[in-house]
């Protein structure tokens, strides 16, 4: 998935009203920040292979260590722990801890079989959504919709900034989307891995959003 992650994150505002969205965004895609650091480092593997979904060409071969639920766990105890000693709330790192493993089971309904228990191997789960495109879009499309408006719901502006800039993420994250459906396929790993590396941006562009928002 790549709308689920953020809408997960979207609604997880209402959970913790405390926690900034960027840091929302991080949680629930961090198995997906995490992994691209990996491929280039060589620990982890992928191949472009157009047709082996009807919603993407990426084969994952080899990511225990950034998509394995074990790993994931691991991973999302660190966050959540580092969010308690920096803020001691312990409510909103129990929440980061779920978006962290919310990236596991939003990938499990999407892809083939590919994705691991455990880090040291084992048996690959999942249920392939991604072998319909239309299906995709209506689980996918649904879920982000309803989780932005949520968002809105418990938030509000308190400039011009707070109100456009969260329209125009809402407007770019669907354009890509839209973009990787129905686009061309990558040429090449490296561009995948390299293009992976912009979701930093996004993470960004959460901390500036919720800078010019607050809780209704």
């Amino acid at each position: 998935m790549f709308l689920g992650h953020f809408a997960v994150a979207f609604a997880a505002k209402r959970a913790a009203p405390a926690v900034s969205l960027g840091t929302l965004f991080l949680a629930a895609q961090l198995a997906d920040l995490i992994w691209p650091n990996l491929v280039l480092l060589g620990i982890e593997r992928f191949e472009v292979h157009p047709g082996i979904t009807a919603v993407t060409p990426l084969e994952f071969i080899h990511y225990p260590y950034s998509h394995s639920l074990g790993a994931l766990a691991g991973w999302g105890a660190a966050l959540g722990a580092g969010y308690f000693a920096c803020k001691r709330n312990a409510a909103s790192a129990a929440v980061l801890f779920a978006l962290v493993l919310s990236h596991w089971a939003l990938d499990v309904a999407s892809h083939r079989p590919d994705m691991p228990l455990l880090p040291g191997g084992g048996e690959r789960l999942g249920l392939g959504l991604w072998s319909s495109v239309a299906a995709t879009l209506a689980v996918e499309g649904s879920l982000f919709a309803g989780c932005a408006v949520l968002y809105v719901r418990t938030t509000r502006p308190i400039d011009r900034i707070g109100r456009w800039s969260l329209a125009a993420l809402l407007a770019f994250l669907a354009a890509v989307y839209l973009a990787s459906l129905f686009g061309p396929a990558p040429s090449s790993t490296a561009e995948v891995t390299w293009s992976a590396q912009a979701i930093w941006l996004l993470v960004a562009w959460g901390y500036w959003i919720d800078r010019h928002r607050t809780g209704r």
